[in-house]
């Protein structure tokens, strides 16, 4: 008989198991196991319920099981599961394209390859960016968070857990503080770091592209001034470098705009998208200016698996879901009543220090009240007072001392006014 025959199937035993036959790498925070999932709602193998406020990292705008997408993954499954679409392409690739090619920001010609993830997304970013300018130079932020490749490591600006152990990584790659007005550095601050960076450490006309999320996800949530994107847009247009907006977390209706672009007057040459664009599925995306998606020769991009016509499907369905149900309006009003909860709460709570966002990429940051440090142990223990209670809350920010707020937007109003009444009692506990 194996060992799974004879273990009974539970939370503990799982997790012994987990240990034995995973490494360590694969860091899990929840110490149980998922049985099935609902829109918000997840419950384990032992029966226990949680409000999931995490949403697969921002993959679930339009939460668990949507029937939209399971029925549109349901009837691609009816006509094939893969081609490859190198080698026999197929009009849903095309389709969705077009209309993100259309539903993406400015009027100018665009064109968009599709890719399998987040990270997958930045690397032919960068590849295109770089076959367009014939430059090797790349500009990131501190804090930011641009996937775990090897070039995907070199562009995030969070060394642990990240990058230890793993260098040397890819080069011609520099990075600028992110504005963080709770942490005292200001748009100036970075823009002059810009200036200084092209005198002391690369010149410009040696830089491909400057990187940026419009809000960090990883980082902490931390908004990007307009006054930023104009500054950066402004050098990049002086020096023939191309600006990518990484959309990866901030795509699909999470900021209260489809894209976070739509917040801002300013346009990027290239936008790398994923997460919750397939409702789970493995998709993502690039989408740029035609003249620059264009610079790859034919073979330079593409992949096994990428465009897979499940995940196109289901891309199609979250679409249609995010125009049918409003989910853009939806997400602003959902983040409006977490923000005032939140800023409610502050009175009673003096280590939650700012409470910021965009529709519902919402973020609260705690610092120690005694010695005004970043406290990520208050962080640590309001996650463990809510999880206590069913609900499910993620942590981020380069000190760990955030707390951010990933719920479907789908959520129905009856459990987010549990989750917000959870989230309460945790902030008080804590």
């Amino acid at each position: 008989m194996s060992q799974e025959q004879s273990t009974p199937i539970n939370n503990a035993s799982l997790h012994e198991r987990r240990l034995a036959a995973t490494p360590r790498g694969v860091g899990v925070m929840a110490g149980f196991y998922v049985d099935r999932a609902l829109n918000a709602e997840v419950w384990d193998i032992e029966g226990n319920r949680y409000i999931d406020f995490a949403g697969g990292i921002a993959v679930l705008n339009t939460g668990h099981r949507h029937p939209a997408l399971v029925a549109a993954i349901e009837d691609q499954l009816k006509r094939f599961t893969h081609t490859c679409y190198q080698v026999l392409p197929y009009e849903s690739y095309v389709r969705l394209a077009e209309r993100i090619n259309a539903l993406t920001p400015g009027d100018h010609a665009k064109k968009t390859a599709f890719f399998s993830s987040g990270a997958e997304a930045v690397e032919n970013a960068v590849k295109i960016a770089r076959a367009h300018t014939g430059r090797p130079g790349l500009i990131a932020f501190s804090g930011g968070f641009h996937g775990r490749t090897m070039m995907g490591c070199a562009l995030t600006g969070k060394v642990v857990p990240y990058k230890v152990g793993f260098g040397p990584f890819p080069s011609e790659v520099y990075h600028l503080p992110f504005p963080m007005d709770v942490h005292g550095v200001t748009v100036a601050d970075s823009l002059n770091a810009l200036q200084t960076l092209f005198k002391a450490d690369i010149e410009a006309k040696r830089v491909a592209a400057i990187i940026i999320e419009p809000v960090q996800g990883e980082g902490g949530f931390y908004v990007a001034p307009p006054e930023l994107l104009r500054g950066l847009r402004q050098v990049c247009d002086e020096h023939g470098i191309l600006l990518i907006f990484d959309e990866v977390q901030t795509g699909f209706g999470r900021t209260g705009k489809l894209f976070a672009t739509e917040h801002y007057d300013v346009l990027p040459d290239i936008m790398t998208l994923a997460k919750s664009m397939a409702g789970g599925m493995t998709l993502s995306a690039v989408c740029g200016k035609a003249e620059v998606m264009d610079a790859p020769a034919p073979g330079g991009l593409g992949g096994t698996y990428a465009g897979n016509p499940l995940a196109i499907a289901a891309a199609h369905a979250v679409i249609d879901v995010m125009e049918q149900e409003q989910l853009v309006a939806r997400a602003n009003r959902l983040g409006e009543k977490l923000t005032a909860r939140l800023t409610a709460a502050q009175a009673n709570v003096p280590a939650l220090k700012e409470v910021r966002g965009l529709g519902s990429m919402i973020a609260a940051e705690f610092f120690d009240p005694a010695t005004g440090a970043p406290s990520p142990d208050a962080v640590k223990r309001v996650q463990q007072a809510a999880l206590k209670a069913g609900l499910i809350l993620l942590s981020c920010g380069v000190y760990g001392n955030v707390v951010r707020f990933l719920y479907p937007l789908t959520i129905e109003d009856a459990v987010f006014d549990e989750a917000l009444d959870i989230l309460d009692r945790a902030l008080a506990e804590a």
